[in-house]
């Protein structure tokens, strides 16, 4: 595969947010989602010699991704493992961390991950396949109501105790296995008019549970403060309402509910420097070129 691949993901927001980075030649920086290797080419265009770049990611496809450069370090790592994995190498400090949580173009235009609900595939949404459970597990095996509140929490879909009653009854009929299955299993209650934003939202909802990636964003965005130095910069790109309200809360206040402290005269006390109080949005160039960054938003904070 060529280590200009540009077909297995369209790095979102890529000058933005490298430039939100403000990257020093000599510095050490971390790209959480190594995907096709997009944003770690372009962090790796602004590192002098004495730079180091250290990028995860958990789905070993992206290996063949990787640059042959001295200064980049492949960890092949969930991210919620990030400061573990920096200490296993000897680093115990990062000038800045880069996250595009979004799911590469390649999962979704590779069938036979399952990620889609376009054409047949085995029901399987792992990132990671070396282990861990499948979304047709979790159809299969999962309650009515355990399925329910995954619907509501992750995919944020309406009448989720009726879509988690069709699964039910057509899974005592027949187990659900493939993607087909799975749709042919909602097809009562799909909307004929929101047919493709439903079942996307239902396929997101399945795959954020089967990688657990909202617990795994929560231990990053927990480590990064760890791990950042002192005016370090972390960066983050989330898709959908519910990453992004757990980085603005972490970034405004250091905790996920937003709870911001006070100290005795009242003064805010926060872990980060906010650099934009709004996300930043692609531009509608770049939705053009890339529908897929639509839903992009970005944020980033200074450690203080």
């Amino acid at each position: 595969m060529s280590n200009d691949n540009t077909t297995y993901h369209v790095p979102v927001l890529l000058e933005e947010s490298i430039e939100l980075l403000d990257i020093k030649p000599d510095g050490t920086y971390c790209d959480l989602t190594f995907g096709g290797g997009g944003h770690s080419r372009h962090i790796l265009s602004k590192l002098g010699e004495q730079g180091q770049l250290y990028s995860f990611d958990q789905d070993r496809d992206t290996l063949s991704n990787a640059p042959q450069d001295e200064r980049f370090h492949y960890v092949e790592s969930n991210f919620r493992f990030l400061r573990g994995a920096m200490r296993l190498r000897g680093v115990r400090e990062v000038d800045g961390i880069l996250a595009d949580l979004g799911v590469s173009s390649h999962h979704f235009d590779a069938t036979h991950r399952g990620f889609s609900f376009r054409g047949e595939a085995p029901l399987d949404m792992r990132m990671n396949q070396r282990g861990g459970r499948t979304a047709a597990d979790i159809v299969n095996t999962y309650d009515a109501d355990s399925l329910a509140r995954i619907l509501k929490e992750y995919g944020e879909l309406d009448t989720t105790w009726k879509i988690a009653s069709c699964i039910v009854r057509h899974r005592e009929q027949q187990a659900i296995t493939t993607t087909a299955q799975l749709v042919e299993a909602v097809r009562p209650c799909t909307p004929k008019r929101d047919e493709s934003k439903f079942l996307t939202k239902l396929f997101q909802a399945l795959r954020i549970e089967v990688n657990g990636e909202m617990e795994a964003l929560k231990m990053a965005l927990e480590q990064s403060l760890k791990l950042l130095r002192p005016g370090g910069r972390l960066v983050v790109i989330s898709y959908h309402s519910l990453e992004d309200r757990l980085v603005k809360n972490f970034m405004r206040s250091g905790n996920f509910e937003g709870k911001v402290e006070q100290d005795f005269f009242g003064r805010i006390s926060t872990p980060f420097e906010l650099v934009s109080r709004k996300a930043i949005a692609p531009s509608a160039e770049e939705i053009a070129r890339n529908p897929r960054s639509r839903s992009a938003k970005m944020r980033a904070a200074i450690k203080l």
